[in-house]
């Protein structure tokens, strides 16, 4: 018996609620068929705005502006969610629900543009620009034979890990593969191609112990210089950012290590590639390495290559981290779900005593906590610890999660259910639940529950197919933005999913 995805119960894009505006849908079409239209104009829309197939984060109502994390122009996409990748998985889900071949379509274009913007170091950066002129910066896979070396040295050629920016863009084409007939023709190939390139380089990528860089350069790495050894806290480090190179280090910040792993997970299952599931338990566990020792049993958000907490950005100095460990824990519990390999539940009650004594307030933790003493930490851009939030620079105080309940209580509550359940009467369980979700009354009940989101997403959907929001704190719109459309997207495609036939 096999348990749910770990993809689908760990890795969950958070997307904002759809927001309420405009134009009322037609009270005169049944539901189904109004949230069909609904979800085909907003994505013949969206697909009018595209760059080459791909997708930015927000764009003005004029479209005068444009911008992923940063302002960008008309032909640049960015990689990072909501940016291509998610809105291709948008585009792949409501093919799955309605079998309409445009949707599948449009993931395909969308995973083409990320094999156009493929790097020879296999994964990508941040953003793609379609200008050839701009493009030259880039040395991409396509370039290789092409080019001169000394030219390709001059050309960026940085694959990003970090904030799951290469594993969505490997996820969006291991799916658009499998869900397109073979063979495809020139962009089937290419597809395929790029797939099977940037989970090579992956693999690559991969550090002896099991780590993966938050950047790599394509250049593998002298195993005798990266040591197989349990993390350890230093005797000593600087105080003051000291402006290392951070980017090779074993990085878990932004949870960059488990999104590796669950790509590599889903690799295999769409592929049968054995060596892909090794590599992703190998990644698993590298978090077994990494969890400290007493008195401080958790994880720190990058290492060194000591397997040490180290400074990364000025104010990330070292430490153990509550955020990052909270997300080495979930996957660890559900890996044991997945494998039945119990090494992976015996660091979760050393890490639950930490947290229960290092509470700043009840349910609440810091972020960081200095090594050693255990006291909460916080950094700012001038590179010095400071230990109270109210040292911090504004624009630092409120452009970084200091403190948070960061999913503690319901990681206390899923270790407690494993434990007292067991492996096999909690997978039992789940999967008598999604029985139970997939039966006529099962999908009649979601139908009902999805009604009224589906009303007010419809609502919100204006005469022209978009869906204005505000882009975030900084920026509050409104905004075309790519966050709402998945959003919108997808209540619409779950309600159509429970009427289905």
């Amino acid at each position: 018996m096999r348990p749910a995805s770990v993809l689908a119960l760990v890795l969950t894009f958070a997307a904002p609620a759809p927001v309420t505006a405009a134009a009322p849908a037609p009270d005169s079409l049944p539901l189904a068929a109004e949230a069909r239209a609904g979800l085909a104009r907003a994505t013949a829309f969206l697909r009018g705005i595209s760059a080459g197939g791909g997708y930015l984060w927000r764009y003005s109502p004029d479209l005068r502006e444009r911008a992923g994390e940063n302002t960008a122009t008309p032909t640049q996409v960015w990689v990072q969610p909501p940016g291509t990748p998610a809105v291709g998985q948008a585009f792949l889900r409501a093919w799955e629900v309605t079998g309409d071949p445009a949707y599948l379509d449009a993931a395909q274009a969308a995973a083409d543009a990320l094999a156009i913007g493929q790097l020879e170091s296999g994964g990508w950066d941040y953003l793609i620009d379609f200008d050839p002129a701009q493009a030259s910066a880039w040395y991409r896979r396509t370039d290789v034979g092409r080019i001169s070396p000394a030219e390709a040295a001059k050309r960026k050629n940085t694959t990003t890990y970090d904030d799951d920016n290469t594993q969505s863009a490997l996820r969006l084409l291991v799916a658009v593969v499998a869900a397109s007939p073979a063979p495809g023709g020139e962009r089937g190939a290419r597809l395929r191609a790029a797939r099977d390139y940037g989970l090579r380089r992956l693999l690559e990528a991969q550090r002896p112990n099991g780590g993966w860089p938050q950047r790599w350069n394509g250049q593998r790495v002298d195993p005798a210089e990266y040591p197989i050894r349990p993390a350890r806290i230093p005797a000593d480090y600087p105080r003051e950012y000291p402006k290392t190179n951070y980017t090779g280090y074993y990085t878990l910040n932004d949870n960059t290590q488990r999104d590796c792993v669950l790509t590599l997970l889903e690799a295999a299952r769409a592929t049968g590639n054995a060596e892909y599931r090794a590599a992703a338990l190998r990644g698993v566990d590298f978090l077994l390495l990494a969890q400290l020792p007493e008195p401080q049993p958790v994880w720190a958000q990058q290492y060194n290559q000591e397997l040490e907490p180290a400074w990364a950005r000025a104010f990330e100095p070292p430490s153990v981290c509550s955020s990052e460990s909270v997300g080495a824990l979930r996957l660890l519990i559900e890996m044991h779900l997945e494998t039945g390999d119990a090494r992976y539940l015996a660091p979760v009650p050393r890490a639950l005593a930490w947290f229960a004594r290092s509470e700043i307030a009840s349910s609440r933790w810091a972020r960081m906590y200095e090594l050693g003493t255990n006291r909460p930490i916080y950094g700012d851009r001038d590179g010095r610890i400071k230990y109270r939030l109210e040292d911090l620079s504004e624009e630092r105080r409120t452009g970084y999660s200091w403190e948070s309940d960061y999913g503690v209580v319901a990681l206390r509550r899923q270790y407690e259910e494993v434990r007292a359940q067991g492996r096999d009467a909690l997978l039992t369980k789940r999967n008598a639940a999604e029985e139970k979700a997939r039966s006529a009354a099962g999908r009649a009940a979601q139908a009902r529950a999805f009604e009224p989101k589906v009303r007010a997403a419809l609502n919100a959907l204006d005469a022209e197919g978009r869906w204005l929001a505000p882009a975030g704190r900084r920026t509050p719109g409104p905004w075309i933005t790519t966050s709402a459309y998945i959003a919108n997207a997808r209540v619409l495609c779950d309600y159509l999913e429970a009427v289905r036939p």
